[in-house]
């Protein structure tokens, strides 16, 4: 059968049986089960529409829990099996072989510099460009430029960015454009300024931003755990400032190995194989992607901050910045808030990138990429399970804070 008839096909039987599906069983409904006549006709008809939304329901019900809740409680039973003792029960053994494993740390400790960096860029960019475009007369054209990423796949921005990085030898010509920049520079402070002063000073301020970020969470998770309980955010503030001192530590032995390191100038670097370096080239390009869609939310929050407040802090002799910073950036702050969370749930399950772009070699390992290796090349679906039930214990607590911050908000 033609691939288009057969989509055709599809179609029509799918929206058939739908349309189908709600026209009987409201038929079967008020006819058979609930038929509004006799003594009971009055009674009937309430029992009738109170089950009527039911039955609207229930074919969502039935697909969200088919596709999204079987294969959680599928994938949780297969945590605790071992595929070559026939899926006997093995309790945590999966876990325990796991937790054992150098690469789940690595794909853990890169997942969490991951969520250091990526949604603070982003987020960032998306406000400084919102910010920005909202005041020049071609704004519209920027903001349609900052987009467009949006529109192109994981794998499609990994293919172009891995030609940005691209290396060729010495003696040809460099089609990689972060090569072609880096022959061009030679002993000397303008190479020092940039190659180690610049890379320290964006280290350094990302160890501010963290220690900003421990000093918000002390004052914002107390509030937290009026909503979740005690015990959930006590152990959330913990959990996160231990991940953000580890970060910490991290990043600032770092600033010292570029302190110390030689640059070798003259020699095209294949930029995806070194250390620490390609983690943070391969977040280039999810930053690049999510900045269009946070610039595109926080500029919608931004238009709606009441003209009123800003005019009353001109007024008092505030100057942009200011006005900025302690007037806007305040009243939007629960936007930023779901934008930065939201950005945050697609680091956590980021696959594409890294797999196109290195997969996961060179110590680039994330922990999607880590269940895929287990699932799909060492076919250990015991330990791939339990990877994946890591990366749904972390993405839980976030989608849960989510779910109730909409709610708050719409009451």
């Amino acid at each position: 059968m033609h691939p288009a008839l057969q989509g055709l096909l599809t179609i029509v039987i799918g929206v058939g049986g739908c349309v189908g599906y709600f026209y009987f069983s409201n038929q079967i409904l008020d006819r058979v089960i609930f038929p509004a006549r006799g003594t009971n006709a009055g009674r009937n008809i309430n029992r009738a529409n109170m089950v009527r939304p039911w039955l609207f329901l229930f074919p969502a019900i039935f697909a969200l829990g088919l596709y999204l809740a079987y294969p959680v409680f599928e994938t949780l039973r297969l945590s605790v099996t071992d595929r070559d003792l026939g899926g006997a029960f093995v309790g945590f053994d999966n876990y325990t072989q796991m937790f054992g494993e150098a690469k789940f740390w690595e794909a853990l400790r890169n997942n969490m510099l991951w969520l250091l960096i990526v949604p603070a860029a982003a987020t960032g960019f998306g406000l400084l460009a919102a910010q920005l475009t909202d005041r020049i007369s071609w704004g519209n054209l920027a903001k349609s430029l900052i987009f467009m990423p949006m529109a192109i796949s994981f794998v499609g921005a990994a293919v172009i960015w891995k030609l940005v990085y691209d290396t060729r030898p010495v003696e040809q010509d460099q089609i990689g454009v972060l090569n072609a920049i880096w022959l061009a520079f030679e002993p000397g402070f303008a190479s020092t300024l940039i190659l180690k002063l610049g890379p320290v000073a964006i280290l350094a301020c990302l160890v501010v931003a963290a220690l900003s970020v421990i000093g918000w969470v002390v004052g914002t998770i107390p509030r937290m755990a009026t909503d979740f309980g005690d015990w959930f955010g006590s152990g959330l503030k913990v959990a996160v400032i231990a991940v953000l001192i580890g970060s910490i530590g991290y990043l600032m032995t770092q600033m010292l190995n570029i302190v110390r390191w030689t640059p070798p100038y003259g020699e095209p670097q294949t930029w995806l194989t070194l250390g620490l370096w390609n983690n943070f080239f391969l977040m280039v390009v999810l930053i690049w992607i999510q900045t269009g869609f946070a610039m595109v939310i926080l500029s919608a929050a931004l238009r709606g901050i009441p003209e009123e407040t800003v005019e009353a802090a001109i007024v008092d002799g505030a100057n942009p910045f200011q006005i900025f910073f302690k007037i806007k950036v305040p009243q939007i702050m629960g936007t930023i808030v779901v934008v930065w969370t939201t950005i945050t749930l697609v680091v956590l399950k980021i696959f594409d990138i890294v797999f196109a772009m290195t997969n996961g070699q060179w110590e680039t390992q994330v922990l999607a990429n880590y269940m895929y290796d287990k699932l799909f090349r060492s076919f250990d679906w015991g330990v791939g399970s339990a990877s994946a039930m890591i990366i749904m214990l972390l993405v839980t607590p976030i989608l849960v804070w989510n779910v109730r911050n909409a709610r708050k908000e719409m009451r």
